[in-house]
């Protein structure tokens, strides 16, 4: 098996075995199941913000441990001072580190659009996004079926959920695109290998319809690179692993949004540079 569908038999046992513990009519009594969500959708559109999704993600199955015992509630508010648009926050705890204490921290501190970041192939996992605090999920079309995608998304959406589509390539663009999703993601990174090439979002621009937004996602590490694909026509920039690295994820954050400000602003002088 690969990465990805080792995660993916992993994360069967898993939310069969949660379920049992926490059943769906547990999880609806939260505070927030029934809450207002805000809008990722808007937040990336905004003029005033950067576009950037910021992440909290403690380790990954390609890099081990990056930032294993981050501090969510610090990193979360600086993210969000820094000018960030929104949160992504990785709950998957076997293969990246994350727990869903992590989400509900960070929507104790933050009144921002927070991205539930996991592998979702139930929709026992929407109905537990909405009760830790999500106002969006991902669903990864490498990991669902076309109609499976288009059945979670529908249920994410009559939830009030926000759904973030992630693909790789061409394929799967046109095999699981549907009216139920919000934003299309490009994930320079195949799941399959943890390769990473920008480039695979330059690729795919021009084939995403103009009505959802566009979001970029994995192996951006510098903010011309930021720069060169908002100027192509991307609205958001999913970004964890390059904050992630410093012992001040927030710190990295803010100085990677000053750059790309002076550069938006022309103050950068933006010669030579390519992205890498």
């Amino acid at each position: 098996m690969n990465i990805l569908e080792k995660i993916i038999a992993h994360k069967q046992k898993e939310v069969a075995e949660r379920a049992a513990l926490y059943p769906t009519k547990l999880l609806e009594q939260s505070i927030y199941s029934s809450s207002p969500t805000v809008s990722l959708c808007k937040y990336l559109l905004r003029e005033d913000l950067a576009g950037i999704i910021a992440e909290i993600k403690r380790k990954s199955p390609s890099k081990g441990n990056i930032n294993p015992y981050v501090s969510v509630e610090r990193t979360s508010i600086g993210y969000m001072q820094a000018g960030a648009s929104a949160l992504s926050v990785l709950t998957d705890g076997h293969f990246f580190g994350g727990k869903n204490e992590d989400l509900k921290t960070a929507r104790k501190f933050n009144y921002c659009p927070i991205l539930r970041k996991d592998f979702i192939i139930d929709e026992y996992q929407i109905v537990e996004a909405r009760s830790i605090g999500a106002d969006a999920i991902l669903l990864i079309a490498a990991a669902l079926q076309p109609k499976q995608l288009a059945t979670l998304a529908s249920f994410a959406k009559s939830l009030g959920l926000e759904v973030l589509m992630e693909v790789h390539n061409q394929a799967e663009l046109n095999t699981h695109l549907n009216p139920y999703v919000d934003l299309v993601g490009v994930n320079n990174r195949d799941l399959t290998t943890f390769e990473v090439n920008v480039e695979t979002s330059l690729g795919l621009l021009d084939k995403i319809p103009q009505e959802f937004v566009k979001v970029s996602e994995s192996g951006i590490s510098s903010p011309e690179t930021v720069y060169q694909l908002k100027q192509a026509g991307f609205q958001g920039f999913l970004i964890g692993e390059h904050f992630m690295q410093n012992g001040r994820p927030e710190q990295a954050c803010a100085r990677f949004i000053e750059t790309l400000r002076e550069m938006e602003n022309g103050e950068f002088r933006m010669e030579n540079v390519l992205i890498a």
